[in-house]
């Protein structure tokens, strides 16, 4: 049983910041590549960011470029979104993935999201 729990949204400012955690278990963790895509009501999901399972590389939306890091700390099953300089566009719903291997990033196992609201 794969589970993934997002957690840490909310509502922010523009320019504000939010770290968002996904709690992984049921599966190997530090053998998965882990990303973080985002939903807006209306849109595509969309990559937001991925790391290798390692964590020596890592992957970023031209949106978010500069302003969001991924990281991930595999001794505590953990994956993680650190979002800066949020914008009003950022709002969505933040689902975190779990995939077996690199290429197969956003087509594994999904949590059920968070939402982030960015609006003054």
């Amino acid at each position: 049983q794969v589970q993934l729990v997002e957690s840490g949204g909310g509502l922010v400012q523009p320019g504000g910041s939010l770290r968002l955690s996904c709690a992984a278990s049921g599966f190997t963790f530090s053998s998965y590549a882990m990303s973080w895509h985002r939903q807006a009501p209306g849109k595509e999901r969309e990559l937001v960011a991925a790391i290798t399972s390692a964590g020596g590389g890592t992957k970023y939306g031209d949106s978010v470029k500069g302003r969001f890091t991924i990281s991930r700390d595999n001794a505590k099953n953990t994956v993680y979104l650190q979002m800066n300089s949020l914008k009003p566009e950022d709002t969505a719903v933040y689902y975190c993935n779990a995939a077996r291997s690199w290429l197969m990033v956003g087509r594994g196992s999904w949590g059920l999201g968070t939402q982030v609201t960015v609006s003054s």
